[in-house]
């Protein structure tokens, strides 16, 4: 008999689908992508994905070598293993993608939303190796945030726990995609950076050489670039964000107590710029009897196969 030497790991995006077979040390032996938007409707996209992932795996020595397959998707669920009102795919409603993967694979398939993949991800092969009790923060276009506590991954009664970058961080705040106001990813995401660059810009009059770009087409690394080249106005607005994710970090402390906040996503490439003020406002906003005890770290995981290796891990925990 085969040794089943790897897992599957297939990440949906609203514009490119990504998959990698990965062995039991977190090592990637083949990769490839498809664009998600390339497919008239879901049961082609399917067919496409299903097509693709089968010739990688006929490259490995075939299915008998495969363990399971594990799927990050946003709004996953993981109880149902359907992916449920996504507002950011092509398709709408609720798609049954577990059973309709298994049905083209012929293998054991797991879905989860794409944050707790990349929970699940740290937990196996990245920083949060050997701890119980974390949480990971993506900082990327939205802010999506995976809980795990005493070892298990939060998914609360249906499937659908951990939605932190959806908690209110400004009352009445900005307009947020998900229909609420002030949400978290409206103001720390790298979205919410540049929203605020614009803001500051056109409330202000402060000098700073964001002013030489095109404001509509300002980006958080621009904020970042500028940042680090001693721009005042830049500096704050890190400072700013910092601050709104701070304190909301300090909450976040205040109902599970993790050993560490991950930080992981595009946003994290600014080092210090966030890091630093992040730690300083949550530090100022926490209990005092978890003060000091928290470490604010940056994900293990190299951006471009986090989101594969996250949801590998999924399939090596799958029930046949």
């Amino acid at each position: 008999m085969i040794e089943k030497s790897y897992a599957i790991g297939i990440d949906i995006g609203g514009t490119n689908t990504v998959f990698g077979v990965v062995d039991k040390r977190g090592h990637i032996i083949n990769k490839g992508s498809i664009k998600t938007t390339n497919y008239k409707d879901v049961n082609s996209f399917i067919i496409g994905l299903a097509d693709a992932v089968m010739e990688m795996i006929d490259q490995v020595g075939g299915t008998s070598t495969i363990r399971g397959v594990g799927v990050g998707a946003p709004n996953g669920n993981i109880y149902t293993g359907c992916v449920e009102f996504a507002p950011n795919l092509p398709w709408r409603g609720v798609i049954p993608v577990v059973q309709m993967l298994k049905e083209k694979l012929s293998l054991p398939v797991a879905l989860t939303n794409d944050a707790n993949a990349a929970a699940i991800g740290e937990m196996t092969y990245g920083a949060a190796r050997g701890m119980k009790d974390f949480i990971i923060i993506t900082l990327g276009t939205g802010v999506g945030s995976g809980i795990v506590i005493n070892n298990q991954l939060v998914y609360g009664y249906d499937g659908f726990a951990g939605e932190l970058g959806h908690t209110t961080a400004v009352k009445n705040g900005r307009p947020c995609g998900c229909g609420k106001k002030g949400c978290l990813e409206t103001y720390t995401s790298a979205t919410g950076v540049a929203r605020t660059a614009r803001e500051y810009l056109e409330t202000r009059k402060d000098s700073s050489i964001l002013r030489d770009l095109k404001i509509d087409e300002i980006t958080s690394k621009d904020v970042a670039e500028a940042a680090r080249q001693g721009d005042v106005l830049a500096k704050e607005i890190f400072d700013e964000t910092g601050r709104v994710l701070g304190e909301a970090f300090a909450n976040f402390v205040a109902f599970s107590s993790p050993e560490a906040i991950i930080l992981f996503g595009g946003l994290t490439k600014a080092g210090d710029l966030i890091f630093d003020p992040v730690r300083k406002y949550m530090e100022e906003d926490l209990l005092p009897i978890f003060r000091n005890k928290v470490q604010l770290i940056p994900s293990e995981l190299k951006e471009s196969d986090a989101a594969v290796l996250g949801a590998s891990a999924l399939g090596w925990e799958v029930k046949i």
